[in-house]
């Protein structure tokens, strides 16, 4: 095999990898992750997650976890401590809800 050829299989083989790495982190929580969360005191809080970083689905914008476009994004959710969702204070006023929001939701 040629050195390009090596070259262009070790690329191919990293791109792959990478593709269902990423694929793999943007599964929704199974019921099992998220049954030991919520018996672990956690709340599902929306509204408060950065960009990338929701915890599953949650309204159109969001498929899955990791998959929030934007920062705050209403419609995202995170697990949270429980009893701390709606006092969380976040940039521009802004606090975490226990039920979707409106706001910062992409179009």
């Amino acid at each position: 095999m040629s050195t390009i050829s090596t070259v262009s299989a070790a690329f191919l083989a990293g791109a792959v990898a990478t593709a269902l790495a990423s694929f793999a982190a943007a599964a929704p929580l199974s019921e099992a992750e998220a049954k030991a969360a919520m018996d672990a005191g956690k709340e599902k809080c929306f509204g408060v997650a950065l960009k990338g970083q929701n915890d599953c689905a949650a309204g159109p914008g969001t498929t899955c976890q990791g998959t929030s476009t934007v920062d705050y994004q209403g419609n995202a959710w995170k697990f949270v401590d429980g009893g701390t969702c709606t006092t969380m204070d976040l940039p521009g006023d802004r606090k975490g809800s226990l039920t979707a929001l409106s706001r910062d939701v992409p179009s």
